[in-house]
């Protein structure tokens, strides 16, 4: 009887270790794809771009200006917002585009790039759109952390044009050059007196991006259920 004691306490204890060793591994196998999906995560949000990305952005910035070609008739006006009201539409659908077809930071930030580029010879206190890209990407990948969701791409899209509002009366009161010496308020009717008529403007510019950023996100995934647009 002893020794079927023995037999049988041998038999527990090897039981007991070799269940210890099932769930260590199980532990191990938990933690490293932890640790592959925090490494994907990464990789997901740091992407290396690639030739056929840039051509794409820079397409969609060529569309961008061609639509937005009315810029120099109305940037003479002394209207505060005006540039941004008239522009709004596509400069919120076509880099909403960009940004789904190029899902990796700095999409946004490479299409104002290029279309600062244009833009310094129409109108010089536009490349700011640059500045305003980056605060935008920013916003949008603090809150979704990337742009896997298609609500990422439009939050940048609709904040992208409106914020060179800010940035414009920041300049126009920094830069004596770029006004002739006249402050935002003289260049743009922008003061205490009609305080109300600027927060106006503000909130339709803020209200024609968000569609147009809708647009864009509507457009494109109808492009992708086409078949017309792959990743």
């Amino acid at each position: 009887m002893n020794e079927e004691e023995k037999q049988s306490e041998d038999l527990v204890i090897a039981e007991l270790i070799q269940a210890a060793d099932e769930r260590t591994q199980e532990s191990e196998t938990v933690e490293d794809k932890k640790q592959e999906q925090a490494v994907e995560g990464k990789s997901k949000l740091f992407q290396k771009y690639k030739i056929k990305d840039v051509v794409f952005l820079a397409i969609i910035t060529a569309c961008t200006l061609v639509t937005g070609a009315i810029m120099p008739f109305v940037s003479g006006l002394p209207v505060f917002g005006i540039i941004q009201l008239c522009l709004g539409l596509q400069f919120s659908i076509l880099p909403v585009i960009g940004m789904m077809k190029v899902r990796k930071p700095g999409a946004l930030l490479l299409q104002s790039v290029f279309i600062s580029i244009f833009l310094a010879f129409m109108f010089t206190p536009m490349v700011s759109i640059i500045i305003c890209a980056l605060v935008a990407e920013a916003i949008a990948l603090l809150i979704f952390r990337g742009y896997n969701n298609d609500w990422a791409c439009v939050v940048a899209g609709a904040l992208y044009m409106p914020l060179t509002l800010p940035m414009l009366i920041l300049l126009y009161n920094t830069i004596p050059s770029i006004s002739k010496g006249k402050s935002a308020e003289a260049m743009f009717m922008v003061g205490s007196t009609n305080a109300g008529a600027a927060i106006g403007i503000s909130v339709a510019v803020l209200a024609v991006c968000f569609v147009g950023a809708i647009i864009g996100m509507v457009i494109m995934r109808e492009l992708k259920k086409a078949g017309k647009l792959k990743q």
